[in-house]
């Protein structure tokens, strides 16, 4: 019997039950640090694979869409911000005063890398344009949200030496070399091999896909076991922790939709657009709280990064949701095989044309 279309499907009930498992059983100690290493292993091997099955030509499209760049980093760094600080006054009474500072946080931070360029996998976008998109906000986050910290959160307590303490550049230089080393090592080591394993990767669609899905789920069982641990659902009383979730929900609604919009507006392609939504609306758990431990003081850090917290978990899921419905169209085909098809239709005509 067929599923109906109102019910959801496998990945997103895989989703629904992941977080339901992190609530009531999340992992801590030796067996978090388990789930670490094996979401660590897990989006490395989604990066190796996409890096052998993206063509050269694809790589040098996407380093040099400009535009859609430039959209990616308007999105996280400037809608953003705008959209926390004009709906302070019907958004801030929802919330405790505290949190909301949170809010401005989750606001001025740059995007999440694993799970975006997941996502735009699964939904079949650009995934060149992706990887630089996401790398670069992350890169450009470490000078940019310190500075409009500085704008839009002046009152809150600072850490010792944030200013520019020899610590804090420490950390954020671990950072770069943590993505690095997760990110960009295993995408150049599939792209080396390519010529070797390209084809046996291309008639096994299937593996990507579950490696594609396998990292999400790692990663929302691992971000909401921390969560848990950590007093999500102990550190507010229930009626702020529902107007944090209405915040966040109308933060991200807004996000998303604007990305779409402005994608459409301007003319991008569908893998265009894919990118841009899923680059541009999200934000960073994995760098926010290191950065957030740099520049607050300790006292102050659980409430400012609690809405990213929730923010963190909910984009995941609506996107995840997003990310199905994309890859559903029937027209969609991704820009790198596109572009590989444009190639192989040149080199036919070239050899047709020869003597």
């Amino acid at each position: 019997m067929a599923r109906s279309r109102f019910l959801p499907d496998n990945f997103t009930l895989a989703l629904l039950g992941t977080v339901a498992l992190a609530s009531l059983l999340p992992a801590s100690g030796g067996v978090a640090h388990g789930f670490e290493q094996a979401t660590v292993a897990a989006v490395a091997l989604l990066f190796f694979l996409h890096g052998a099955k993206l063509s050269r030509e694809a790589i040098v499209a996407g380093l040099s869409h400009w535009r859609l760049h430039l959209v990616v980093v308007a999105s996280t760094f400037v809608l953003f911000p705008l959209i926390g600080w004009a709906l302070r006054p019907v958004l801030q009474p929802l919330v405790t005063p505290e949190l909301y500072l949170g809010v401005l946080f989750l606001c001025v931070l740059p995007a999440t890398v694993q799970s975006a360029i997941a996502f735009t996998a699964m939904a079949r976008g650009n995934m060149p344009a992706a990887v630089c998109a996401a790398s670069g906000s992350t890169l450009l986050g470490i000078v940019i949200t310190p500075l409009l910290v500085g704008v839009l959160l002046p009152g809150v307590p600072a850490a010792h030496g944030a200013a520019g303490g020899a610590g804090g550049s420490h950390d954020l230089l671990a950072s770069i070399g943590r993505i690095t080393l997760q990110l960009f090592m295993p995408f150049l080591a599939g792209h080396l091999m390519r010529p070797w394993i390209s084809g046996f990767i291309q008639r096994r669609a299937a593996v990507l896909k579950f490696v594609d899905q396998g990292s999400i789920l790692l990663v929302v069982y691992t971000a909401f076991s921390a969560a848990v641990i950590e007093g999500l659902w102990r550190q507010i009383p229930l009626p702020a922790l529902a107007g944090l979730l209405a915040v966040c929900a109308v933060v991200l609604a807004i996000a998303l939709t604007a990305t779409t919009w402005i994608s459409r507006r301007l003319g991008f392609s569908k893998e265009d657009e894919i990118t841009i939504v899923f680059c541009g609306s999200k934000k960073s758990l994995a760098s926010g709280v290191p950065m957030a431990k740099v520049l607050f003081a300790s006292h102050a850090v659980g409430a400012i990064v609690l809405p990213l917290m929730v923010f963190h978990q909910m984009q995941l899921m609506v996107c995840a949701v997003l990310a199905q419905r994309y890859a559903r169209r029937p027209e969609g085909m991704a820009a790198a095989d596109r572009i590989a098809a444009n190639a192989a239709t040149v080199r036919a005509a070239e050899t047709s044309k020869a003597p």
